[in-house]
Parts: C-alpha cells; structure tokens; sequence
C-alpha cells in the first residue's frame, strides 16, 4: 500500500539536490518519478533531472519516463546527454527499442539534435511506424537545410497505407523544399483538404516568398478567413525578403491597427525591411524607425538583443545622425552588456573606428565584453586596413578564457583576412580544435578573397562536414578571381547532381561573372536566361562589369536597363556605360549618360582610399583633396612616376574617360587616391606596422588598370610589399608581379 506521506516527500525535495532524493523515492511508484522528472524539466534543470533518473532504482523507470527525457534532450538540443541516455536504456531496458512511443522520441531527439544518420538507421529499424514517426524524421532533415531528402522521404511517405500526413509533416517540409516541390505540396493539400490549415497555409506563404512568388504568396494569404500572428508575420517577412520595403510596412500597419498583437518575430521582419534596397524613402523610413522603436520599448522587445541589433541597424543605414543614435542609446533603462553590444553591432559595418571607440568605452564602464561582443567587435575590425586590431581583440579573447569557442575562431578567421593577412587566417583555422560548418567556409571565403583559389579547391575535399549554400559561393568566388572557368563550370554542375544543392541567385551571379571575364558572354546571357528565378541587380552588374571588360555595348545597354528598373538610385549602371562609350572614343554619348544621371538626382560614390600611419587612418580622395600634406605628397608622386617611367610604367591614358589632352589625361591618372596613399605611406615608412617592409592600401573602388600597373613596378623598385584591398578582392603586389595574375 503506498505510504500516505509520498507527496509530502516530494514536495520537500523541491528544495534539495538530485542526491538528496533517492531515500525519498525509495519505495515508490514510476509515476512518483515521472512527475518528478517532469517538474525538473519544465524548471530547465534537465542536468538535475537526469542526475535523479541515473541514481533511482531501475524498476521505477517507466517508457514514460524514457521518452520524456528524450524530449527534453530534443528541446535543449543535448546530443551527448540523449547518446548517454539511449546507451542506458539499450543497457537496463532493452525491450523498449520496440516500443513505438519510445523509439519516435528517440528519432526526434537524435533528428533535432542533427544526427540523422542515427535516426534514419533506427526509422529504417523500426518493425512498425505512425505518422510521427515519419514526420519526426522529415521534420530533422528539413530543420538540417536538406530540403531534397525531406521532399523525397515526405513521397515515401505518402505510398504508406494508413500514414495520412498532417499539418506538421506538411509544414516541416515546406520549410525547406524549393518552388516547384513546393507548388506540388500545394496542390496535395488542396486535394487532401488541408487548405484551410492557418498553420499549413502560413507555411505556404513563407515558401512561396522563399521562392520569389510574393504574388502567390499575396494572394494565399488574402484568401485566408482567419489570420493569425503567424500569418501576419510570414506575410511581412514575404516581402522583406522580396525587398518590397514599403509593402511590408503596409502590412504591419495594418496588423497593428487590427489590434493583432506582434511579438520578436513581427519587429525583426520590420526593421529588417527598412534596410538595404528596399524602395524605401529615407526620411518616411527614419520615421517610421523611430515609431516602430517606440513600440519596442513600450512593449519591452527592446531588451531583446536581436531586436536591439535589428532597430540599430536599421537606424543606421536610414542616415540616422549617430549623436542622435547615442541619445536613445543613453535614455534606455537597462544599459548592460547586451545594449553596448547592440550599439557597437550597428556601426560595425558603416563606421568600425566608431564601433571600437566603443568597445574602448564599455571596458571604460566596467562591463565585461561576453563572446557575442567580441565576435561583434571582430567584425568591426575587419574594417580596418591592418590587421593591429584583430590582434589585440585576440589577446584579449585568449585572457577572457574564449579561446576555443568556435564562433570566435571564426571570427578571427574572417577579420584577419579581410585586413590582409591569410597567413593569420590560416593559422587560425589550423589550429583550431572542432570546425564548424562557418569554419570551412570563412577559410574557403579568405582563400578566395585573396585569389588563391587553388588553395581553397584543395581545402573543399577535406571538409567533413555537408557543404550548404555559402560553401559553394565562396568556391565560385574563388574561381572568378583566379579565371578557373572550367573548374567553376564543373563546381556549380555538382551542386545538385552532388550534393542535393538547388542554385540561387548568388550562384547565378558568380556563374555570370566567371563566364562573363573570361570573354564568353554568350554563355553568360544563355544562362541568365535559363535561370530559373529572375535575375537581380547582382546577376546583371556582373554581366554590365564583363560587357565593359570586353567593350560588349549592345548587351550593356540591357544590362544597365535591367539595373536601372531595380535600382534607380545606384550609379553603376550610368557610370559604367559611360566608361564603354569613352574607351571606344564616343564621347558624346558618354557625355549624354553623365547628364541623365545628374537629372536624375544619383551621385556617383567618390573613389576615396586609407592608409594606417602609426594609429591613425588616413583617408585620401583623387588629388588628394582636403590632406593637409597635399602638395608635398603631389611632388614626391610626380618624382616617382618619373622613376617608374624609366623602367617602363606606361600611363593607360585609354582609360581617362574624358575628351581632353593626353597631358590632361596623365594627370588625371596621376592622382589617383591609391598613388597618394602609397606616396604618404613611403614618405612616413617608420611608422608604418611592421617597420614598413608591407604597405597596405584599402580603397573602396576597384583599382583600375592603370593603377594596378602602377601597383606592381612600384613594388619591384621600392623593394616593398604592397597590399591593396579594393571593393571586389586583395591584390598582393611584389616584385612587380600581382597575386591575381593581372585577372581581376
């Protein structure tokens, strides 16, 4: 008979640890410790309730309990603890392996956490499945980006008799199917009468947006008769992937004003649709912000960091005066860790000087930085021209006990190759003891970045992990800086013959780019045109930038056509047809583009270059306008260009896009922001890093022809390593050769 005093045991031994539980549950039922284990686990002490369950006697555990530490294992995503758990079982409970309730736990914890190979072997094992058997598995290939492998075991699914998928099996694998699987799926809804599913039809929409069809996805979800918070949000979300800025606003507007509340999700779309291109005008944009902020705050999202980050962010690319910036900043309640990190994430890109003096500050309060604000810092240092930075954030990381996190590593691995050195880079990820999927790719991304792109197809073979999307972009970036055409024809067939990978428009755009410089622009059209989402302004820049390579003018005109629809405000389109015109001498029509892009109100960005001298950065325009040095840097230039011409730098005068003198035309080259850099920096060598034996130059244009030639007899007759980093890639200049092999 069971001893009246049982739940007064276990309400005591709420207040003590697992050890101190075991005289309490002697003596007592299974459900005594499922309930137990059940109130641990809802408090998020799973650790305490595993400890209970190892400690109490076998004959108490029930299949109940097996399967309720096993969700919990799922939830938290605790691989190790769930292995652990599964081998205790196989060991003290052997018959539960054909238990069906137990072994779709076991799947789902084992899919959840990643580790499909296992919970494919024990779903194949399995004398007799349900529905949930099948969707757990389904659900952990498409939550893991395989969208191919959970489309098809979704098929299998469907040829079992008595296995009719539900809205979770329909939902989870609309997550990560593309388009054309996913017009399939709606149609089986609508024959299985699903349609009316809110959760179904949700997931609907967010493919389609996924997918380029906001339309489709318009239509879904002014068809349903019941929104909910989901619904509104994936309509958001719709077309802030879309970059329709202002209709996601629209929807937002409208929810609030149905009185539906928003959560993390709604605000994050939001902001994020007030960034980039998104046909957004800037001060309605800086407006609405600011009212979305306000609501933020009110309904305490605010203290969210994601939200934070996302509102900063947002606020940031809108031209929100930084002074401003701080104010809200400094009027926010809570100013801990999490607020200084949002600040320096905001400026990180735009203005990393800006973002370090802040981390400067924050350990000037007192506060100590955590791994997601060094990760952020290190970001910021890889804006910088040198990589003095990234060093001292290094040290800094190895002091705070960080050393071996993963996502810092990775960190390291981006910053120190965007201020130059590889060979960090490299050093980094060797030494690293566990690699992410990031880890792979940030070092196949560097290799690229820097034109080895022999070094990073040696690499790819040695990943012992599934390659995703970003994996194949950093090759074929990789193959596009080194002029691999075959080798980047032979990656991208093996997307999806290979590796299950369905191409998107970044895989496009790299194709457009190989094809286009190595002169096969036919080939680079005929693929633009069998793309099967339609192309965007990075497709047809690509194509413009090979179209001015090879003086291709017709196809440039369709090209800035295209660009000019998408992005009416980015210069590249007139400037770059301006530039085919006058290298094939027709200045007049140059002439004609320069003025229909000042009546239209775009402003081309100024070619503008920096160079570090002791710890100060150094900006130079072309002239080298407002540096109060200008004229004796102009005078040591003029004597060096001397120097270089006696050993046969030749100015290219072709690409003075101007009908005036030659004379006019060399002087115009002759001031380039980079020559004036290099100049300042010859002239201050001592204190440059490392005792001025490597120049390093960042410009936030590609350096043009002349420049480039320049770049490289320099090198060889000042004995100097020179290291530009132009918009597109890193050009290793030494001993009068460059690093891209005059590819770029």
């Amino acid at each position: 008979m069971r001893c009246p005093t049982t739940r007064a045991c276990f309400v005591s031994i709420r207040s003590f640890s697992s050890s101190n539980l075991l005289p309490a549950l002697a003596g007592h039922e299974p459900n005594d410790l499922l309930n137990e284990v059940r109130l641990l686990s809802s408090r998020g002490q799973l650790h305490q309730a595993l400890s209970l369950f190892y400690n109490s006697s076998p004959q108490l555990h029930s299949l109940q309990t097996y399967a309720t530490l096993f969700h919990e294992c799922a939830r938290h995503g605790y691989l190790q603890q769930g292995l652990r758990l599964h081998h205790f079982m196989l060991a003290h409970f052997p018959s539960c392996t054909s238990d069906l309730f137990v072994t779709n736990h076991l799947i789902n914890m084992y899919s959840k956490c990643g580790y499909l190979q296992y919970a494919h072997q024990l779903f194949d094992a399995m004398p007799k499945r349900n529905v949930v058997s099948w969707t757990a598995l389904v659900s952990g290939y498409a939550q893991c980006g395989r969208g191919v492998e959970s489309f098809r075991l979704f098929s299998d699914m469907l040829a079992e008799r008595d296995c009719r998928p539900n809205d979770f099996a329909f939902t989870s694998v609309l997550s990560s199917c593309d388009y054309l699987c996913g017009k399939q799926l709606h149609a089986l809804v609508l024959k299985m009468g699903l349609g009316a599913s809110v959760y179904v039809t949700n997931s609907l929409i967010t493919m389609y947006s996924k997918g380029y069809k906001v339309e489709e996805a318009w239509t879904l979800f002014k068809s349903l008769s019941c929104w909910s918070q989901v619904s509104w949000n994936s309509m958001i979300a719709g077309f802030q992937l879309a970059k329709l800025g202002m209709h996601a606003i629209g929807v937002f507007v409208k929810m609030h004003h149905e009185g539906i509340g928003f959560n993390r999700a709604t605000l994050l779309s939001v902001f994020s649709s007030l960034c980039g291109s998104n046909g957004i005008d800037i001060n309605l944009g800086l407006k609405f912000c600011f009212q979305v902020y306000c609501l933020s705050v009110k309904t305490g999202f605010i203290s969210e960091v994601e939200v934070a980050t996302a509102f900063m962010k947002a606020y940031s690319e809108l031209g929100g005066d930084v002074s401003e910036f701080y104010h809200l900043f400094l009027e926010t309640s809570c100013q801990d860790i999490i607020f200084w990190t949002s600040m320096i994430t905001a400026l990180a890109e735009p203005d990393p000087a800006k973002a370090f003096f802040l981390y400067r500050q924050l350990l000037q309060e007192g506060l100590t930085p955590d791994l997601y604000t060094f990760s952020i810092v290190l970001k910021a240092c890889a804006g910088f021209v040198t990589e003095q930075h990234a060093l001292a954030i290094h040290s800094q990381v190895i002091k705070a006990g960080f050393e071996d996190e993963t996502v810092l590593r990775n960190a390291l691995i981006h910053a120190y190759a965007r201020c130059g050195s590889i060979a960090l880079s490299k050093k980094v990820f060797e030494e690293m003891g566990c690699r992410d999927l990031v880890s792979w790719n940030s070092m196949l991304k560097a290799y690229g970045l820097h034109g080895k792109a022999k070094e990073a197809l040696q690499l790819f073979p040695q990943m012992d992990l599934k390659p995703d999307t970003a994996t194949f972009v950093a090759l074929l970036s990789a193959c596009s800086h080194s002029g691999m055409v075959e080798e980047g024809l032979r990656i991208f067939d093996s997307m999806f013959k290979d590796h299950g990978i369905i191409p998107q428009l970044d895989h496009y755009a790299c194709m457009v780019d190989i094809l286009g410089r190595a002169g096969r622009i036919v080939e680079a059209e005929e693929l633009i045109r069998r793309m099967p989402m339609e192309p965007d302004s990075v497709v047809w820049s690509a194509l413009l930038g090979s179209c001015r390579k090879h003086g291709e003018t017709q196809l440039a005109k369709t090209a800035v056509s295209k660009l000019k629809q998408m992005e009416p405000e980015n210069s590249l389109g007139y400037v770059q047809m301006s530039n085919i015109y006058s290298s094939g001498g027709r200045f007049n029509e140059a002439g004609t583009i320069r003025k229909e892009m000042d009546g239209s109100g775009v402003r081309k960005e100024p070619g503008l270059s920096w160079i570090e001298v002791g710890n100060q950065v150094h900006e130079f325009a072309s002239g080298g306008r407002h540096h109060r040095q200008r004229e004796a840097i102009c005078t040591k230039l003029q004597g060096l260009i001397g120097q270089l011409k006696e050993i046969g730098y030749v100015p290219e005068i072709s690409l003075a896009l101007h009908d005036i003198e030659e004379e006019h035309k060399q002087e115009q080259l002759f001031h380039h922001s980079e020559k004036m850099a290099l100049v300042f920096a010859v002239m201050n060598e001592g204190k440059l890093h490392g005792g001025g034996n490597v120049i390093r130059i960042m410009k936030n244009i590609r350096i043009c022809i002349d420049c480039h030639n320049f770049m490289k007899l320099a090198s060889g007759f000042l004995q100097k390593e020179i290291i530009v980093r132009d918009s597109n890639r890193f050009h290793h200049f030494k001993d009068n050769i460059c690093s891209c092999n005059d590819y770029w």
